[in-house]
């Protein structure tokens, strides 16, 4: 007799980024996502409370991928006008590897549209990508608060507009931070 071998927390979390990603947040029901992995609603049960205590497993994990990867991405450079361009190219595309191959950001945005949970979970990221950038910024002397909105605002998009046209973000984020810098 073969048996599967059980499904951790991380497994099923696992599987609703990737229903996420494929099919948007109304996928993340027990029932489609046991589907998914093959398994029981039983086995989803066993690890969560209930749909809601799931979702915020999931944010939760993205959340702390997200916050870790902020400053592994600020450390792959070594001057500071390096950093904000490393930054800037990146940051639309940070992929947690742990949680999915393929960014999550544009499909968290997406949920957020119509869940509280998530919606805070992205004002956190984009809080702390914003302090980030701020930090970035002030140490070259720009202190105009908008500009680092203008590049966390222009990094969703292009990560949005790369999902659908397949076209990496990194050169117009570069164009962007080098006029940024140009200005200043």
């Amino acid at each position: 007799m073969d048996s599967k071998p059980r499904l951790s927390p991380a497994d099923w979390i696992t599987a609703g980024f990737t229903a996420l990603l494929a099919e948007g947040p109304s996928a993340l029901r027990a029932e489609s996502l046991a589907r998914q992995v093959g398994a029981t609603k039983g086995s989803f049960y066993w690890h969560f409370a209930d749909v809601p205590t799931f979702h915020k497993a999931m944010l939760d994990a993205w959340e702390t991928a997200m916050l870790a990867a902020i400053p592994q991405e600020l450390a792959k450079a070594h001057t500071t006008p390096a950093r904000l361009r490393t930054f800037g190219q990146s940051a639309p595309l940070i992929a947690t590897p742990t949680l999915a191959t393929t960014p999550l950001g544009p499909a968290i945005r997406a949920w957020a549209q119509g869940d509280e949970a998530a919606a805070a979970t992205v004002a956190r990221i984009d809080a702390a990508c914003l302090d980030a950038l701020r930090d970035l910024l002030h140490s070259m002397g720009i202190t105009n608060p908008e500009i680092g909105r203008l590049i966390l605002g222009a990094g969703v998009g292009l990560a949005e507009m790369h999902l659908r046209d397949g076209q990496s973000p990194e050169p117009a984020m570069g164009s962007l931070v080098d006029l940024v810098l140009a200005l200043r």
